[in-house]
């Protein structure tokens, strides 16, 4: 049986993280009644497989490491409106508040209220360890904004790590400026190492003064890209890059990219999903261009993986975006709120809550290791789960209230970490919507099992009808422990012969990605 993430069990460590957000809430004056509150998480000294160096940049940021994701926040601050390069992929909107992608801002901020807004978030959302700059543009297109913005940040709060997103057309111009201001993770989005390929992606972009098209700006972009991220390397500074697929466009083609961004250096590969639905009014999603199914993202995911770590749990978030991967906090936030804040920086506060973290981390992953034995015969079976949380590693959503379910791949080797789908909410006002229960079905149709704390009768039955079995008894446990528990009594039912093993098929990755339900 899987460990629970909330009893005692031997010697393993235990961790209440809602109870040390209450105490800090205390701490500052207030209460509160909420229980919200490929580098794998070793003991506190890092994986074996990884320097040291290298896991202190990497164990508390939610976007390098997987494992840390269901622990931290990072946020987003929208100081960065211009932009150098246009996507087809890409319509930034201004005063938009119910989409979740990226280049969408409710509001853009100047660097002093960026400044105010992240003290305020960090005093609140002690997890929150990474402030990073995407746009609503290009960070590197708006450079005095960009550096004014981590220079003021870097004095109030010297313990939050500094990233940014960039298309690269700009980078090694700025490379010693990134270095100079610490920043020590930075994003390229690189879709194409083929100019052939990359005229197809972006029409034009703005260089030495003026507008380059066609073959010559796909060439141009592409060996700016290369070498800021060969700059980068040789700087120390972590590198991860975001790749679009396209398919019948790039996807193919991504393999070739992945290899060209690991020989130069590049620490985590993501390959994320298109995003083209019409109603977002960019020139893929008039002229009807598809995005891939999750088999076909899982698929070349699977195939890069051999050449580099992937990136499997990237939210494609807004240029605004405060809190865990997968939520936005942002609308507490506005600047009406935060200027009429006074924010007192809780350092000791925020760092009470990370060890509590750290000490839950070392719990969950124990929890796994224990359960790990057993699983010699599975043989080639390999099953996906989806799991309803709203984070830390453990199973603690409602099936009506996910917003998203995360998929853990299981196999001999245990359970590894390999995607989320957003979904429609189910239940909306105390009732299930029986058109939201379909849409839900599609986006984990290739899974065996949903993970649950809770689930009502009518959904139960609908995805059992469908060959997707409704799990609700390992609720408030740990997710990765659990799933090995239920594989190993699939496989012993397998082998009995109670069970014919089929693959699943096929899956939705919903397009439209919209925050509000």
């Amino acid at each position: 049986m899987a460990s629970s993430a909330l009893d005692s069990s031997g010697n393993q460590p235990v961790v209440d993280i809602a109870d040390v957000m209450q105490k800090i809430a205390e701490h500052k004056g207030c209460g509160t009644s909420s229980d919200d509150g490929k580098a794998s998480c070793g003991s506190s000294a890092g994986p074996a497989d990884m320097a040291p160096e290298i896991w202190e940049k990497v164990k508390n940021h939610p976007c390098y490491s997987e494992e840390a994701h269901h622990h931290y926040a990072r946020m987003h601050v929208a100081v960065a409106p211009a932009c150098n390069i246009q996507c087809n992929y890409c319509n930034r909107k201004y005063d938009c508040a119910n989409e979740s992608r990226p280049g969408v801002v409710s509001e853009r901020l100047t660097p002093e209220q960026a400044s105010k807004k992240v003290l305020a978030v960090a005093s609140t959302i002690p997890q929150m360890t990474v402030l990073g700059i995407a746009g609503p543009g290009d960070p590197l297109a708006n450079p005095k904004k960009t550096f004014e913005t981590f220079r003021l940040i870097s004095e109030v709060a010297p313990d939050i790590k500094l990233c940014l997103s960039t298309n690269g057309l700009a980078l090694p111009d700025w490379v010693d400026e990134i270095a100079k201001y610490k920043v020590d993770h930075v994003t390229i989005t690189i879709n194409m190492v083929d100019p052939e390929v990359g005229q197809h992606i972006y029409p034009w972009i703005f260089w030495n003064h003026k507008r380059v098209e066609g073959i010559e700006a796909a060439r141009i972009l592409s060996e700016r890209q290369l070498l800021g991220l060969e700059m980068l390397t040789e700087r120390g500074i972590l590198a991860k890059i975001n790749s679009v697929m396209i398919p019948g466009i790039n996807d193919k083609h991504l393999v070739e990219v992945n290899k060209a961004v690991k020989s130069r250096g590049a620490f985590l590969h993501n390959i994320m999903p298109l995003i083209s639905a019409p109603e977002h009014g960019t020139v893929f999603g008039l002229n009807g261009q598809r995005g891939p199914s999750a088999q076909e993202l899982k698929a070349l995911q699977d195939e890069c993986e051999g050449d580099m770590n992937m990136m499997r749990h990237c939210r494609q978030c807004r240029a605004d975006a405060v809190g865990l991967l997968g939520e936005d906090r942002s609308a507490e936030f506005t600047t009406d709120k935060i200027m009429a804040m006074e924010v007192e920086y809780d350092a000791e506060g925020r760092k009470a809550y990370q060890q509590a973290v750290e000490a839950e981390r070392q719990a969950k992953v124990a929890a796994k290791a224990g359960e790990l034995e057993g699983l010699e015969g599975a043989g080639d079976i390999k099953v996906l789960v989806a799991v309803a949380t709203k984070g830390h590693g453990i199973i603690n959503e409602h099936f009506g209230h996910a917003k998203e379910f995360q998929v853990y791949e299981l196999s001999g080797s245990g359970a590894k970490f390999v995607g989320h789908r957003r979904v429609d909410l189910y239940c909306q006002g105390g009732f299930g919507e029986e058109d939201a229960l379909s849409t839900v079905i599609a986006a984990i149709n290739d899974c065996h099992a949903v993970f649950v704390a809770k689930i009502g009768g009518c959904p139960k039955a609908d995805l059992q009808a469908a060959g997707i079995e409704p799990v609700d008894h390992y609720a408030h446990e740990y997710i990765e422990a659990s799933a090995i528990v239920w594989f190993k009594d699939y496989l012993a039912k397998v082998a009995a012969g109670e069970v014919i093993h089929t693959e699943r098929g096929d899956a939705a990755i919903r397009q439209g990605a919209l925050l509000a339900s």
